[in-house]
Parts: structure tokens; sequence; C-alpha cells
């Protein structure tokens, strides 16, 4: 019986009396008693009708079951019914059903009821293959699928390309390598088969194995760009240099694959090797001007070179172009304008990132550019009207809205805003950090290490609360063994920050070990030309009476940052 036919009935089933067949009979008018063979007729049509209408009836049970929430009775109803029909069709329902509600093994036996009615079946085969995937029983599954590949010659090397896809869910990966290596091995003249045998290497972290299997599908078709994508991202983990050279050579042979251009061009970047990058996605462009796949990496390339001409160029194009995240767009833009003083067009930029990554930090921008034009209130108000999703987005606003404050000259508000965020989130650790430096900047030495110390036993190893409350102690000139000792190991858990080496620079000069002191600070400003290093590898200098040194690094540095109070501070006491 045919699915067709089945679903048919079903339908008519659920539009009327199951019954209506029966009752059309009834009210026929009476006739004279009819003849045997008319009998016999009757009889084979009651027959028809009463197979037809208990299949209707039991498939539609099951299926009003399932609807219900009885999937014992739905399965039931299903199996029973393949069983009796041998229908393909149902068969298949019935099979779905099982696997649907996890009976693997119901499963499995109806799709070997399946393979007995229709032995040639490609689609059962597929079906009895993936249970047994489902099933872990993945040493079973070699003659099937050698049964499938060598049943389906006209399909035969997009059949090996999906071989992994069909494995995927299987944990062995070793066991899935070795099953594709055998299923596979006998079309060693395809360079599917080999492409099939390096993904399954690849899975199981058999690079080697991977390469070599890849290389080979190259060999029989040295254009085939999907190969070369999967053998270069297998070079990339080890040596990128090797990934280049390898996609070079292909691109070589073949100009026009843009997915392995695109691949070397990131490849590139990775590798700071921005001219070449940027001369690949020339090329890109040139033969694909409006695809947004290409135009965003050419814009951020350009950022990242300080090209600002040519990505506001290409990220101006994007808005009109069919590219899904425009509110990225409008932020990068709005950066740009902003760097270029272009105040109102970069909060116009700002105002439309409305979604997204950058939707927070697109609003806090915002906020700070309407803090430079002398519009606190309506900063303050933009960050508090932002609509938030989660506690840490509501963190970066509070956090945002404190700076905000800070820089407006009120960092008494600063500091009350902070400790009534953190009231609410005693053990947040951006909050214990944030409200411990608004503490000392608000002459409150004790509760900044109060909440330094509770953040260190949240997160011992936070390099910049270990760093903080070191300097801390040496800044007031006491506990300096402590002092150093925090300090130490902040700096092991970040050896090239030159503000930790700030202060242990500060701190060994505390401790009257100038020359140590010295050359910390100098390394530190070497790495970064702060105002505050500046001033501190001045003091040092002056200590030891080198005081034309100490007035010229503190001058050079007041001319970078002359709003610096604490290099206004040094040149008061270094100049006479």
């Amino acid at each position: 019986m045919s699915k067709k036919l089945i679903f048919a009935a079903l339908a008519l089933a659920l539009a009327g009396p199951i019954h209506a067949a029966s009752e059309e009979v009834a009210r026929e008018p009476a006739k004279a008693p009819a003849k045997a063979p008319a009998k016999k007729r009757l009889t084979a049509q009651y027959a028809g009708e009463d197979i037809l209408a208990r299949t209707v009836f039991q498939s539609l049970v099951g299926e009003l079951a399932l609807k219900r929430g009885d999937t014992q009775l739905g399965i039931s109803a299903w199996v029973d019914l393949a069983r009796r029909t041998r229908d393909p069709a149902v068969i298949a329902r019935a099979i779905e059903v099982a696997a649907a509600t996890r009976q693997n093994e119901l499963a499995l036996e109806l799709a070997r009821l399946w393979l007995q009615v229709e032995p040639d079946s490609t689609r059962a085969r597929q079906t009895e293959s993936s249970l047994l995937v489902l099933a872990n029983r993945i040493d079973d599954l070699g003659p099937q699928l050698a049964n499938l590949l060598a049943q389906d010659q006209a399909n035969l090397a997009n059949n090996l390309m999906h071989l992994n896809s069909m494995l995927s869910r299987h944990g062995d990966k070793k066991a899935v390598q070795r099953l594709v290596d055998r299923v596979a091995a006998p079309y060693s003249d395809l360079p599917e088969a080999h492409f099939a045998m390096g993904v399954a290497a690849a899975n199981a972290d058999d690079l080697m194995h991977a390469q070599g299997e890849f290389q080979k599908a190259l060999e029989q078709r040295p254009d085939w760009e999907t190969a070369e994508l999967a053998y270069a991202q297998l070079l990339a983990k080890t040596s990128l240099a090797s990934a280049i050279e390898s996609l070079n050579e292909f691109l070589a042979r073949k100009p026009d694959a843009r997915d392995a251009r695109l691949t070397l061009a990131r490849l590139l970047i990775s590798e700071q090797m921005y001219a070449e990058a940027r001369a690949q996605f020339d090329i890109l462009l040139k033969a694909a001007p409006d695809n947004p796949d290409v135009i965003y990496p050419v814009a951020m390339l350009a950022l990242q070179q300080g090209d600002i001409s040519s990505a506001r160029t290409q990220l101006t194009r994007l808005l009109d172009a069919d590219f899904a995240d425009k509110g990225t767009v409008h932020f990068f833009l709005g950066q740009i304008e902003e760097e270029q003083k272009n105040h109102e067009l970069a909060l116009e930029h700002f105002r439309q990132v409305t979604a997204g990554n950058q939707y927070i930090p697109a609003r806090v921008r915002a906020a700070q550019i309407l803090l430079q034009q002398g519009r606190p209130e309506e900063a303050r108000a933009l960050l508090r009207l932002t609509q938030t999703g989660s506690e840490a987005e509501k963190t970066q606003l509070i956090l945002a809205e404190a700076q905000l404050l800070r820089e407006a000259g009120r960092g008494n508000e600063s500091y009350a805003l902070l400790e009534a965020a953190l009231a609410k989130q005693p053990d947040n650790p951006e909050l214990l950090y944030e409200t411990a430096l608004s503490a000392e900047r608000q002459g409150k030495p004790q509760v900044l290490e109060k909440h330094l110390r509770h953040l260190l036993k949240l997160k011992p190893d936070h390099a910049h609360a270990l760093n903080a409350l070191g300097y801390s102690l040496a800044d007031r000139n006491v506990r300096l063994d402590e002092a150093k000792k925090l300090i130490t190991r902040a700096l092991a858990l970040a050896p090239e920050d030159p503000f930790i080496m700030d202060s242990m620079g500060w701190v060994l000069f505390r401790q009257g070990k100038l020359p140590e002191a010295l050359k910390t600070l100098e390394t530190a400003y070497g790495i970064k030309a702060d105002p505050e290093i500046a001033a501190h590898l001045g003091e040092v200098l002056w200590t030891l009476g080198r005081k034309e040194e100490a007035s010229r690094v503190v001058m050079e540095a007041a001319k970078k940052f002359p709003d610096s109070e604490i290099l206004a501070s040094a040149l008061k006491k270094f100049q006479p």
C-alpha cells in the first residue's frame, strides 16, 4: 500500500466518518438475492474496505497520540502498522517515530524490515547506517557503508564526500578514521576517497596522515579548491608560512579561486604581512567589487593600517550592500569620525547601532562625545536609557557612567554610584576593582584595600588587583615588603605590562634600591610613554642627582600630556 494512498485516506478520515463507505452501501434499495459470484465480489469489497479503514484508523490513532504526547501509544500504533502492511512509507514513518524517542534498537529492527521489503533501496540502507551511528555500533557499519558505496556508483564521488558528515556524531574519532579508511580505500583512484580519508584523519588529530591524503587528492585533481583549503588549514596549525606558500602555489594554478585567495589574505594578516594581504584583497575587489565578504576585511585592514580614507570608503559601501551587520559598520564609521573630530557625524553613526555586539560600546562612545561637548546630563541620560539584556551589560554601563562622572569632576558621585552597584553585586570582580580605585581617589585607602583583598579571594591570580594593592602600599610608603611580594606576583602573571613594571620600580625606589628602580622604570617608559611612569622616572633620576635628566624627561612628557596633574606637580619640584 503506497504512502500516498494511506495519507489520502487519512485526510478523508479526518474530514468525515470512518465508515462512510459502509453507510453508502446500506442506503442502496433492496434487490433480489444475489448470485454467488456477486456475493464473492461484495465480500472482497468489504474486505478491502476493512483493511483500508483499519489502516487509516490505526495511522490516525498513532498521529493523534503523538500530538497528545502519548508517545508509547503512538509508537505502538505505527510499529504494528509497519509490521502488518510492510509498506515502505509506513515503515519509514515508524522508524522516524522510534528514532525521535531514542528507541534506536527498535528503529534498527524496522530498518532491517525495510531492507527485506526493498533490498535494493539506497534510502533504506542510508537509514540503517544512520541508526547504527546513533546507536554507537560503528563496527557494524563497515558492510553497510561498503554496500551503499558499491550500489550507488552514479553518486559515488558525492557519497564519499559525505561519509564524514554521516559519522560526525560518533565520539570515537579514531574508530571513525579506521572505518573511513576501510570503506574508501577501494576507490583510491578517486580524489574524493583521499579527501574523505584526510578529513577523518584530521578529525582524529592524525595531522600528518591527513596532510598526506589531501596531497594525494590534489595530485589527482590539482585545481580542487576544497582540498587545497583543507590542506592549507592543516598546515596553518603548525606553520602559517607553509600554508601561505601552498596557497600561493595553488593560486598560480587557479588564479580565480576566490575562497583560496580570501584565506591567503587572512593568513597574511595573521603574519602581519599587511601590504601582501592588501594586494590579495585588491585582486578580490577587482573580481567582485560588490561582495561584502571582501569589502569588510578590506575596510578592517585599511583601519589597521591607518588608511582612514580607504576605510571610510569601503565601510560606506557596505551600508548599501547586502551586509547583515550594519550596526558594526556604523560603529567603525563612528570611530573614524570621532578620531577626525567630526563629533556630530560620529554621534549620528553611534546612534544607528541599535543591536549586536557593538551596541553597548557605541552608546558608551556616544556618551563620551556628549561629555566632551559639555553635555554631561545628556550623556548620563543616554547611558541610563540604554537597553540591556544581561548583568554583564548592566555592569558595563555602570562603569561607563562612573567614568563619565569622574571625568566631569564629580568624583563623589562616581564613587557613590559604584558603591551602590557593588552593594547589589558584592562579588562582582569588575565592580570590586573599579570601586577600589575610586575609593583611593576619594582618599579612602582602607576601602581600597578591603575591596581588593575580597577580589583576590575570589580571583587570586587577578594581576591588576595584585598590582593595585601593591602600588597603593608602596605609594603610601607602608608595608613595603608586602607591596613588593604583591607586585612580584602580578609581574609573574603579566611580565610585559609596563604599568606593573612601573609599580615595581616605585616600590624599589621606596626601598632605597635606586639603581634597580631606575632600570625598571626606564624599561617601563620605553614600552609605554605614560605620564605617571615619566613622573616616577624623573623622581628616581632627581634623587640620584641627575637633575637635568629628570627635568628633561618630565618636560618632554608634559609636552605630550599637557593636562597631566602628576607631571605638573613634578615640573614644580624639578624646576628652580
